[in-house]
Parts: structure tokens; C-alpha cells; sequence
């Protein structure tokens, strides 16, 4: 994924309002494709401080009661074409447990990248074309269609051609009974 400028705000020594970060921000080499942009803690969100939100291990879900605000891109499928199918449950099983989220997959039977976190999600995407799966059908996105995702069993899958980049705000939610 390219480097993407982030601006943050603060306040000043004097409480008025500043810029404290601006400059580009890069996937981490453990997740090239997971940018995360700022997490918060607790709601509601503290808005003081000096400190980077974001400087630290990249992890699927928020802290609880806590949001993440991130950037993925998605490759497109046919990038996968020359692995088997257990060669990409390895990969996606892998992909989860860097992101500290193996107890989302709850139900892959859809494919290996279904998971279902607790949480609310917004979802915009940036560009390319991406399809959402669901337990019942599919939905395919195109740039600036909206997803506000709700504690479903989930998967994305790239279909097109070009990336896909998603920008995901997750909100900390309630469990679902199955």
C-alpha cells in the first residue's frame, strides 16, 4: 500500500488548537496491507494528549470500548490464483492471527476469510470494485459506496482487477448470540 498523509489535531501548551502530527504514515512490515490511522481507548475518546494512537501493534478489532480507524487494500483474487485452497486457508489463517483475531472466524464456510468481530464498522471504499459476502448473498461495492456492517459474519473478496482500498472506522459493540 502507498504511504498515506495523515494530519492530526491537538492543543498547544496554551490549549489552542494545533497540528501535532503530519507527514506520511506506512503499513507496518507485518501487515502490508492494514494501515492503521488512529485508535481510541475508551468512549468517550480522550481528545488531549501527545502521544500517536496508532504507534503500536496492529490488531483486527478495537480495544474495548474503544474505536480504529484503517485503511486495507485488497488485492485483487487473481493474485491467489496459483495457491491452492489450502494454501489460502494458511495464508488467511495467518493474516488473522497477526491481527490477534482468530476467535472471529467463526464460520468460514463461505470462504477463509469470513469473520465476525463485535463491533460496528464503517466502511467507504476508496477504490476499485470489492464484493462483501455474507452467510445470505453477496453485495458488490464500487468507489464511495458505503457499508455500515453490524456485527455480521463477513468476508471481502476482490474480484476486479485493481486494488481495492476500503477506509474502516470500528466502533467496540456488543456480542451477538448465533
Amino acid at each position: 500500500m502507498k504511504p498515506i498523509r495523515r494530519v492530526v489535531t491537538g492543543h498547544d501548551a496554551a490549549g489552542r488548537s494545533a497540528v501535532l502530527f503530519d507527514g506520511q504514515v506506512r503499513a507496518g512490515p507485518d501487515l502490508e496491507s492494514d494501515l492503521c490511522l488512529w485508535v481510541t481507548d475508551e468512549t468517550p475518546a480522550r481528545v488531549t494528549g501527545q502521544t500517536d494512537a496508532a504507534a503500536r501493534k496492529v490488531r483486527l478489532e478495537p480495544p474495548a470500548q474503544g474505536s480504529v480507524f484503517r485503511f486495507v487494500e485488497f488485492p485483487p483474487e487473481s493474485a491467489l490464483a496459483e495457491l491452492s485452497a489450502e494454501q489460502i486457508e494458511g495464508f488467511m489463517a495467518g493474516l488473522f492471527k497477526t491481527l490477534e483475531a482468530m476467535h472471529t472466524r467463526v464460520d468460514t464456510t463461505k470462504g477463509p476469510g469470513m469473520h465476525r468481530t463485535r463491533t460496528v464498522d464503517y466502511v467507504v471504499l476508496l477504490s476499485g470494485e470489492i464484493t462483501l459476502v455474507l452467510d445470505e448473498g453477496e453485495v458488490t461495492l464500487k468507489p464511495f459506496d458505503v457499508v455500515v456492517q453490524r456485527g455480521t459474519n463477513h468476508g471481502w473478496v476482490n474480484r476486479g482487477v485493481q486494488p481495492a482500498l476500503l477506509a474502516i472506522a470500528m466502533i467496540d459493540g456488543e456480542a451477538v448470540s448465533k
